[in-house]
């Protein structure tokens, strides 16, 4: 009787262990999902060239939101409007 509860009890073990590491191989594959999704492109007012949202140089010019591909060319925006 004393075997059958230790195999119980290791095979409960043996079996949250395992559900503990498929979960985690599967994560990743959601995770690289969202990842390949497209990502936001905004366009240069300067240069017109178009770059991804998150690694623009965002400035608020007047209210409203402009996006440059480096300060160079939201500096020289700057110059041109004066």
């Amino acid at each position: 009787m004393l075997r059958f509860i230790l195999f119980v009890i290791l095979g409960l073990i043996l079996y949250y262990a395992l559900r503990f590491l498929i979960r985690d191989v599967a994560s990743p594959k959601k995770r690289m999902s969202r990842e390949s999704e497209p990502e936001e492109l905004v366009r240069d007012p300067y240069c017109q060239t178009y770059i991804p949202k998150r690694s623009a140089v965002k400035k608020k010019i007047a209210g409203r939101d402009y996006y440059f591909c480096n300060t160079e060319c939201l500096k020289r925006f700057l110059q041109k409007d004066t």
